[in-house]
């Protein structure tokens, strides 16, 4: 998908404002971006990057093909910096190494970019020294600083950026953008059900619990489905060998609830109407049932309960 038509899906708001800034010559200095990990700062700042070193511009758009696009995907590019922690922290000589490289010319033209990740990691020193930077900014640079934790930013390094808010992905750029990162279709849909966080969501899918869990729960709905009576000898075969504790209990009834909510979706779109009711009425079960799990009502009683009361 072409970059721009992404990042105005992932994050509208911020692409507008980011475009009318370009559009009348008024980009700041320094911008903070801040919102859940997984939300698209990085990719915007790359992109606010490439804004200002394109060489091939399409209606005021960077292409994201020529050399400079290229190489500043790559994080290659001499001009634009990308800062990381180092451990658990930004450290001071970090910022100072960034402040001694920013007191030199640009080796290919005179702006300078640096992107500062995680920037709530900065300790005291490596924040003050950032302070000064931006107080006394040594010719023509952009500073993007991106964080999950605005409130751990020194707020009078925060007065002189703009700060941006990255807003949790739509379940469809989140979808989307878990497909980028080859997870199938159908998991993709599962993991966007459970939650916005795109970086939770990759999470989750690496987590080998989660994988054997959620084909577990599907074997589960296949026999519910079926009203196979297998469905309440499985709760104590596996489902409570697999499901010890509340998380997870809660973790497997979602999953339910979505395989579920998706055959509805089909039933809708078949026309089986009595299958939509009879559906709606087993998702009213599965809210029933985690209000009985937060009760303290055991995992394998709240299991049993629920299929005795929906195969027979």
């Amino acid at each position: 998908m072409n970059q721009e038509i992404n990042l105005a899906q992932m994050q509208p708001i911020v692409y507008q404002q980011l475009q009318r800034s370009f559009e009348h010559g008024r980009i700041a200095h320094a911008y903070l971006f801040e919102g859940e990990k997984g939300t698209g700062k990085h990719e915007v700042g790359i992109w606010l990057a490439q804004h200002l070193f394109c060489t091939q511009m399409k209606d005021n758009l960077p292409c994201g093909k020529c050399n400079n696009c290229q190489r500043i995907e790559k994080k290659e590019h001499p001009d634009v910096l990308v800062i990381e922690p180092e451990g658990q922290t930004i450290k001071v000589d970090q910022i100072r190494r960034l402040q001694t490289e920013f007191s030199r010319s640009g080796y290919e033209s005179r702006k300078k970019v640096f992107l500062i990740k995680e920037a709530e990691k900065m300790n005291s020193s490596a924040a003050n020294s950032l302070l000064k930077f931006l107080e006394e900014p040594p010719g023509d640079f952009l500073a993007v600083l991106e964080t999950d934790a605005v409130g751990r930013i020194l707020p009078t390094i925060q007065s002189r950026c703009q700060v941006l808010h990255f807003q949790e992905l739509s379940k469809e750029a989140l979808i989307h953008r878990l497909q980028e990162e080859q997870i199938p279709l159908e998991k993709a849909k599962l993991l966007a059900f459970l939650t916005n966080s795109l970086g939770k969501a990759v999470e989750i899918s690496q987590d080998e619990w989660f994988n054997d869990a959620k084909d577990l729960i599907y074997q589960w709905f296949v026999y519910l489905q079926k009203q196979d009576t297998q469905a309440f000898i499985y709760v104590q075969k596996k489902l409570v060998k697999s499901f010890k504790e509340k998380t997870q209990q809660f973790t497997g009834l979602s999953v339910l609830m979505f395989y579920y909510q998706e055959a509805q979706r089909q039933a809708v779109a078949n026309g089986e109407y009595g299958k939509v009711k009879q559906i709606n009425q087993i998702i009213e079960r599965i809210l029933i049932a985690e209000q009985k799990l937060r009760s303290n009502v055991s995992f394998q009683a709240v299991a049993e309960q629920f299929v005795l009361h929906t195969i027979f």
